[in-house]
């Protein structure tokens, strides 16, 4: 590969993982476990690893959402449906959805397991709060279910790193988002639709990373020591998620086995791009 090999599985493991905002299977299973609406389905799947946590700890681990968008449905989210209840349903939820888009998923399933499996086995947990609490739920039956659970979790490594080096530059969550925007990563419509921000806090936000020499004044695109700081900041989360991917026999090999199943979660349409997320569509 001749890209980073863990920014090579992002691009394959977020679209597994991601079935579960986008696909009405997910979606509707939210719903039908008891969260109510879009938002509170989204951080209570998503930090039911967690247990029944206050909107803090949400806050602290996402990054990026503002707090109100948080605490809208945070801690309600657990009088409505336990964590034990949503995390029976959101891996049966995801596999669906998977084998609808991927009819293939079975077989690529049955090789690709246990792979991730040693994967994340190899991974290090320390400081990396969803990922360890992903990696300790007991894996699913189902090898589709599965699938889905491992992605989730190696994609959540991935993203504790990011959030480590991020903080590690000063930028708070706002910030980070205003940051990929004006490097052209996320669109800045699609941060205020999904994070919650208003133009208020956004203008103060492009204020203080002008102050540093990282964005230009009238908001519109990064300086060059912006892009040179997010090619660092990308750079150094590839590094920090390489680790359980050199831990394998054969990387490459597994990659090329998910890539179809992650082009035809991209192809269906469900996912948009460009995303929240900043990923781009797979090409190789």
């Amino acid at each position: 590969m001749n890209v980073p090999i863990a920014r090579d599985f992002w691009t394959v493991l977020e679209p597994l993982h991601s079935v579960t905002y986008f696909s009405p299977e997910c979606i509707d299973g939210n719903k039908d476990v008891g969260l109510r609406g879009f938002w509170m389905g989204y951080f209570g799947s998503r930090g039911a690893p967690l247990g029944p946590v206050p909107a803090g700890v949400i806050e602290a681990s996402f990054y990026g959402f503002h707090p109100a968008r948080v605490r809208r449905a945070v801690p309600d989210a657990w009088t409505f449906a336990s964590p034990e209840s949503i995390l029976r349903m959101r891996a049966a939820a995801a596999a669906k959805a998977l084998r609808r888009v991927a009819p293939e998923i079975d077989e690529v399933a049955a090789e690709a397991v246990p792979r991730l499996r040693a994967a994340v086995e190899a991974a290090d947990a320390a400081g990396r709060v969803l990922f360890a609490a992903n990696r300790d739920l007991p894996l699913p039956d189902d090898p589709v279910a599965a699938l889905w659970q491992l992605a989730t979790t190696l994609r959540e490594h991935r993203g504790d790193g990011h959030v480590a080096v991020l903080t590690a530059e000063g930028l708070n969550g706002l910030e980070a988002n205003v940051l990929a925007s004006a490097t052209g990563n996320v669109p800045a419509e699609l941060v205020f639709q999904s994070r919650g921000w208003s133009q208020d806090d956004w203008d103060r936000a492009t204020a203080a990373l002008a102050a540093r020499g990282l964005v230009m004044k009238d908001g519109k695109g990064a300086t060059g020591t912006g892009h040179i700081l997010k090619a660092d900041i990308e750079r150094r989360t590839d590094a920090l998620a390489t680790p359980p991917y050199q831990a394998l026999d054969d990387p490459e090999s597994l990659y090329r086995l998910l890539v179809p199943l992650a082009r035809a979660v991209a192809e269906h349409g469900e996912m948009p791009f460009p995303n929240p997320i900043g990923l781009p569509r797979p090409t190789s």
